[in-house]
């Protein structure tokens, strides 16, 4: 998945998500990864924090590729 503008590229592959911004270069280069809690169904992480909770997590805390 890509999205362009004229100042920002996102690029969503299946390891990594990158955010490129005109003139500065990748300002963003985190896992394609989501740690979301089954019982209430809210997002607990995102990118390296969500990556670093594999397989330490109780059972309602599941981390998923997008």
């Amino acid at each position: 998945m890509s999205f362009r503008s004229s100042d920002l590229d996102l690029i969503s592959e299946p390891a990594n998500t990158l955010v490129y911004a005109k003139g500065r270069g990748v300002v963003i280069d985190e896992p394609s990864i989501v740690a979301i809690n089954k019982v209430n169904n809210s997002v607990e992480a995102v990118g390296t924090d969500a990556k670093e909770m594999l397989g330490r997590t109780p059972i309602n805390m599941w981390p998923s590729a997008r």
